[in-house]
């Protein structure tokens, strides 16, 4: 059964959805840069509405995914796009080349993957001040009810926020665990085995919130070459039980991106789009809006 066909909150006409750009600055961190791009509703007649932050993958920005986000604000989502400078498109832009082959030869050090963390948690921060600067979507708000996603580097990102260890500079696997956030979604999980040589159960299994992990049979890494069932290790060790799996047949790594980088058109696109927007859906509904209904359907479909 579709989610479409029993779930009278999916709104067919949606609410209009409009755009917010800007720069949030770190000054303990030397004046870092965070861009971000918020997509949210109007003319919606909420009272309150949840907020779900998205991390770009390896080499993306703050546009990536806007498939994915025009249609979840347009069901009353504020979805914040972040761009972690370091690990972005200004890794290859204006270089000669395609930018797959360029980020192949990337080095990235610790410290600027650990920068991408602590983007988070500043973000969140900001974000305090933010809806009091714009209450004319920040008033509806709900800062203590959000949500984390985010493709391929991003994903890494909302599993070290959801409560993966990961290493600092010297090697030791640390938490960084950030509590205001309640559940995420991971585009093409990325499992860190290549970071850490420490067993699973101890780099994933303080995972303590429901995740969505998606996928597809033909989501193999464009930078480390596993393949997709490499991916499924975050899920089977996380230590909250609540987790959800979709494997998309056919489905390869810039599906949930909007782009196809090097890769072929993709045959099952419009399907894929679809049934990836079905599971986003239903899992936000179930775990941000407390929809009973979405999470029986979440639960026959993807436990």
């Amino acid at each position: 059964m579709s989610l479409w066909n029993f779930d009278k909150s999916c709104r067919v006409e949606p609410f209009r959805v409009l755009l917010k750009r800007g720069e949030f600055v770190d000054s303990a961190r030397e004046s870092r840069l965070v861009p971000y791009k918020i997509y949210y509703p109007v003319d919606h007649g909420l009272d309150k509405i949840p907020i779900i932050l998205w991390s770009h993958g390896f080499g993306g920005n703050r546009d990536g995914a806007s498939f994915i986000s025009r249609f979840l604000a347009g069901q009353g989502y504020v979805i914040v796009h972040i761009t972690h400078i370091g690990t972005d498109s200004s890794l290859w832009e204006g270089k000669k080349g395609h930018p797959w082959d360029i980020l192949k030869e990337v080095k990235i050090s610790r410290e600027t993957t650990l920068n991408r963390m602590y983007d988070v948690p500043f973000v969140l921060d900001e974000l305090e001040r933010w809806i009091i600067e714009n209450p004319y979507i920040g008033q509806y708000m709900d800062i203590n009810n959000i949500g984390m996603s985010g493709h391929s580097f991003g994903a890494m990102t909302t599993q070290v926020m959801a409560g993966m260890k990961f290493p600092n500079m010297d090697g030791e696997l640390i938490s960084l665990r950030d509590k205001r956030i309640s559940s995420g979604i991971l585009y093409s999980p990325v499992p860190i085995d290549h970071l850490s040589d420490a067993l699973p159960e101890d780099i994933y299994g303080s995972i303590d919130i429901p995740l969505f992990h998606m996928t597809g049979s033909k989501d193999d890494s464009p930078i480390e070459g596993y393949d997709y069932k490499h991916r499924l290790i975050i899920k089977d060790y996380a230590g909250n039980s609540e987790q959800y799996l979709q494997v998309l047949d056919g489905g390869d790594h810039m599906i949930y991106n909007g782009t196809r980088g090097k890769l072929a058109n993709n045959p099952k696109r419009e399907e894929h789009e679809k049934l990836i927007l079905e599971g986003v859906f239903a899992f936000w509904q179930s775990y941000l809006k407390g929809d009973d209904n979405a999470m029986k359907w979440l639960k026959n479909q993807y436990s």
